[in-house]
């Protein structure tokens, strides 16, 4: 959130850390940390979406079995379920 915020494209009212401290205190959310298996997993995955970050989202919700919350039309090339 915070590399795109500073190239302007993620408008925020706020400082990032504060921000992600106050919106995930009431969803009971925590970071997910980005480990070897998540790395594993973004090599083997297909190049249908050139974003970096949006690929370790992607490559984290496979290893992990999480459902990925996106309007973004080219995470349903990928085989993560998708919410939204």
């Amino acid at each position: 959130m915070q590399i795109k915020h500073s190239l302007g494209k993620l408008p925020l009212p706020g400082r990032v850390p504060e921000l992600c401290a106050s919106w995930m205190k009431p969803l009971a959310a925590e970071l997910l940390p980005i480990d070897v298996r998540h790395l594993g997993k973004l090599y083997e995955l297909p190049p249908h979406h050139r974003d970096p970050f949006d690929r370790i989202l992607i490559a984290q919700a496979l290893s992990d079995g999480l459902e990925i919350v996106s309007a973004d039309q080219s995470f349903q090339n990928y085989a993560a379920p998708l919410i939204w």
